[in-house]
């Protein structure tokens, strides 16, 4: 098999670039439920069975249906849905800004690694751009955008993940080959969108996603890991990380001249 060379690195953002769900979405819901009058309380566990759902809109539509079948619906139940959505980003948002939502060890340290490498960065996820947009420039800064050629976030496509759609379009716009990038995700249906878009991907769990499947992995960690906080391999080559103990930019291009 040829050596192929690394040129991109694709990351999906909840869960992986942050811990954003438990204590920033999951949050940011309640709140615009109270907003709304309504005695909503998604609980941790509950929340973990709605993250089977991928997208905000989508997961209250599966909350109708499923543990709230007695509700009478408005009219308009799309616009309903659209408008608790919309303030459950205002709030979310403000978590972000109020410094409540920190990025994933090693997350930061990663991304300059590569942008000083000259790897191509982009965004594939199903959150709304407005929540990307607030997350990367309250960790990273207000040039934060600038940091990637592409953000691939929230209605751009219609089937949101497990399909690979999210991918595939970041993809086209980057006019790159599957083959020659990399995908970051933290969870089940992620994987299958980046795999089923052909990128070999690499898994960073977070506690609601430890149990999900992730054979189809190149590796699997449960943090991408600092100097002073090793990552552990949870799958995977066992010298993946060399002798460092977390994931750097060699790492990767090693890893990848390996995927078929």
């Amino acid at each position: 098999m040829a050596e192929k060379t690394l040129q991109a690195l694709l990351f999906d953002v909840d869960g992986t670039l942050a811990d954003t769900e438990r204590d920033g979405h999951r949050v940011a819901f309640n709140r615009a439920f109270r907003d709304a009058g309504l005695d909503w309380e998604w609980d941790a566990d509950l929340y973990e069975k709605l993250l089977a759902v991928t997208g905000g809109k989508e997961r209250i539509r599966h909350f109708l249906d499923e543990f709230q079948p007695d509700f009478a619906r408005p009219a308009d139940l799309d616009d309903f849905i659209a408008h608790l959505h919309r303030a459950k980003t205002e709030h979310y948002t403000r978590l972000l800004a109020e410094g409540q939502i920190p990025l994933r060890p090693g997350v930061e340290r990663l991304l300059r690694e590569a942008r000083e490498a000259g790897l191509r960065l982009a965004i594939a996820t199903t959150t709304t751009p407005a929540n990307v947009e607030a997350l990367l420039t309250h960790t990273l800064g207000a040039d934060a955008l600038d940091w990637f050629e592409v953000i691939a976030a929230g209605d751009i496509v219609p089937a949101k993940k497990p399909a690979p759609d999210i991918f595939v379009w970041a993809l086209e716009r980057m006019n790159l080959e599957p083959a020659a990038a990399l995908a970051f995700e933290d969870s089940g249906n992620g994987i299958r969108a980046s795999v089923g878009a052909g990128l070999p991907t690499v898994v960073t769990i977070n506690d609601y996603t430890r149990s999900h499947d992730f054979g189809d992995a190149l590796l699997v960690l449960d943090q991408l890991g600092e100097p002073d906080q090793p990552a552990r391999i949870l799958a995977g080559p066992e010298t993946a990380l060399g002798e460092k103990g977390y994931l750097a930019v060699d790492d990767l291009q090693r890893l990848h001249a390996t995927a078929s």
